[in-house]
C-alpha cells in the first residue's frame, strides 16, 4: 500500500510539472497556425503519458522483466526530460513571483500593473518563451552529452608530493581509475580506446577505487577482456564500491547477493588485480617500502559501511609513506584526516554527478553541495586526498562538463 501510495504522489508530482511548463508552451506558441498550435499540444502531452506509463511498468507492473540496459535507457530518457523542464520553469517561477509582488504593490497604490515590455512583448510572454528555450536548450545539451561526453576519456595528471618519500619512488607514476560501472556500457570500442589511453601512460602501477559494476558481477562479463588489458610492473591494486556489493537489487536469497559477491571478488583477481579487502600490501624498490592499503566501502548519508580502516592499518609502521584506496571520499574527513598517517587517499564515488563546468581552476558541479571534496587534489596539513570522476556512468548515460577521467599521479618528495 505504502508504495503504491508513493507512486500516485510521484506521478502527480510529474504532472504538475508538465502542466506547469505547458502553460508556457501555450503562451510560447499562441501566435502560430491553429493546426500547428494542436499538433504541438499532442505532441507535448503524449511525451509525458508515454514516459510516465513506461516507468510505472518498468518498476511496479513488469521489475523483473527488462533487461538492465533497457531499464538505464527508460529511466535516463525520463531523468533528461523532467530535469530540462525543471529547469525551464525556473524563468516561469521568478516570472510569477515578481508578477505576484507587482499584483500587491497595484493594490496599495491603486496603480495598474505595467503588462508590457518596452518593444511590446508581453511579460508573460517573454518568460515563456526563455523557458522553453532554456529547457529545450538543456534538453539538448544532455543528449549531446550521451552522444560525446560519455566516453570523451581525459587524462588528467597531478604531482604528488609526499613528505619523506624514498629516493627509490621519486619520479613512480601511478595511474587510477574509479566507478567503471561496466553494466551502463553500450560502446566497446571506446571504453577500449580508453584503457588504451592508460596503458599509453605506462604506470609502474594502477589503483582501482571501486564500483566495477552497477549490481551484479556478470555485468562485467562483455568488458573482461579489455578491462584484463590493465597492467603494470608494480600491480594492479582494487578495492570495493557501494554498487558492488549488490544492494540496489532484489535478490531471490541472501545466499544468491553473497554469491554474486563472491564472483565480483573473483573477477577481480582473474583480471589480474589485486583487491585489497581492509588489508596492505608492501611495495619494496631498492630496500625502501611504501604502504598500498585497501578497504571495503565506507561511506556517510546511508551508503554501506564495510570498511575498517584499523584493520587495514595493521602492522604498517614501518612504511614510509601510506596510500589508501577507498571509494567513497567521505571516508576521509570521517576517518582518515587527523586520525591516522595516511599520506594520501584515492576515492571515486560521486562522478562529479556527471554534470557541471570546469573552466581553468573553476569547477562546479550539484555533487559539491552533496560531497565537501568532489573532485580533484584536496589536501589538509600533510594529508592529501584525490577524487576521481570516474570513467564509466550510472544513470543518466552521458556526461555534461564533468568529464569520464584516467587520473596519472607523479610521486614526488616534498
Amino acid at each position: 500500500m505504502n508504495r503504491i501510495f508513493g507512486l500516485g504522489v510521484a506521478i502527480l508530482f510529474f504532472l504538475i510539472i508538465d502542466f506547469y511548463f505547458f502553460q508556457a508552451v501555450k503562451t510560447a506558441v499562441k501566435n502560430l497556425s491553429p493546426d500547428l498550435q494542436k499538433w504541438i499540444k499532442i505532441i507535448y502531452w503524449a511525451i509525458p503519458i508515454i514516459s510516465l506509463i513506461s516507468i510505472v511498468a518498468l518498476f511496479a507492473v513488469f521489475p523483473g522483466y527488462v533487461s538492465a540496459k533497457v531499464r538505464n535507457l527508460i529511466t535516463a530518457t525520463f531523468f533528461i526530460i523532467y530535469i530540462s523542464k525543471l529547469v525551464g520553469i525556473v524563468f516561469l517561477l521568478i516570472g510569477d513571483i515578481v508578477s505576484f509582488f507587482r499584483w500587491v504593490g497595484s493594490k496599495f497604490t491603486k496603480t495598474p500593473e505595467a503588462a508590457t515590455e518596452a518593444n511590446g512583448i508581453t511579460r508573460s510572454e517573454f518568460l515563456a518563451k526563455s523557458a522553453v528555450a532554456v529547457g529545450g536548450a538543456h534538453l539538448g545539451l544532455m543528449a549531446y552529452g550521451i552522444v560525446s561526453g560519455a566516453y570523451d576519456y581525459r587524462v588528467r595528471k597531478t604531482v604528488l608530493y609526499l613528505k619523506d618519500l624514498p629516493k627509490s619512488f621519486e619520479g613512480m607514476k601511478i595511474a587510477q581509475l574509479s566507478d567503471i560501472h561496466s553494466g551502463s556500457f553500450f560502446n566497446k570500442t571506446a571504453v577500449e580506446g580508453g584503457v588504451d589511453m592508460l596503458l599509453a601512460q605506462k604506470p609502474d602501477m594502477v589503483f582501482f577505487t571501486g564500483d566495477l559494476v552497477n549490481n551484479e558481477a556478470k555485468e562485467l562479463n562483455d568488458y573482461f577482456n579489455i578491462f584484463k588489458k590493465v597492467k603494470a610492473p608494480l600491480g594492479v591494486y582494487s578495492t570495493l564500491g557501494n554498487h558492488d556489493y549488490g544492494d540496489y537489487k532484489e535478490w531471490g536469497s541472501e545466499q544468491e547477493k553473497r554469491q554474486n559477491l563472491a564472483t565480483l571478488i573473483q573477477g577481480h583477481k582473474e583480471l589480474g588485480w589485486d583487491i585489497l579487502m581492509d588489508e596492505n600490501r608492501e611495495i619494496k624498490l631498492g630496500g625502501d617500502s611504501l604502504g598500498i592499503l585497501g578497504i571495503q566501502n565506507w561511506g556517510l548519508g546511508g551508503f554501506v559501511k564495510k570498511g575498517d580502516i584499523n584493520k587495514a592499518l595493521q602492522n604498517t609502521e614501518h612504511f614510509t609513506n601510506k596510500l589508501l584506496l577507498s571509494h567513497d571520499p567521505s571516508h576521509w574527513r570521517a576517518q582518515v584526516l587527523g586520525k591516522t598517517d595516511i599520506d594520501a587517499a584515492f576515492a571515486g564515488h560521486t562522478h562529479g554527478f556527471q554534470y557541471g563546468i570546469e573552466i581553468g581552476s573553476f569547477k562546479w558541479s550539484p555533487s559539491q553541495f552533496r560531497y565537501k571534496e568532489w573532485a580533484g587534489l584536496y589536501k589538509e596539513d600533510n594529508q592529501q586526498l584525490y577524487v576521481n570522476r570516474g570513467y564509466g556512468f550510472l544513470g543518466y548515460p552521458g556526461r555534461v562538463g564533468i568529464l569520464p577521467e584516467i587520473a596519472v599521479f607523479e610521486l614526488k618528495r616534498a
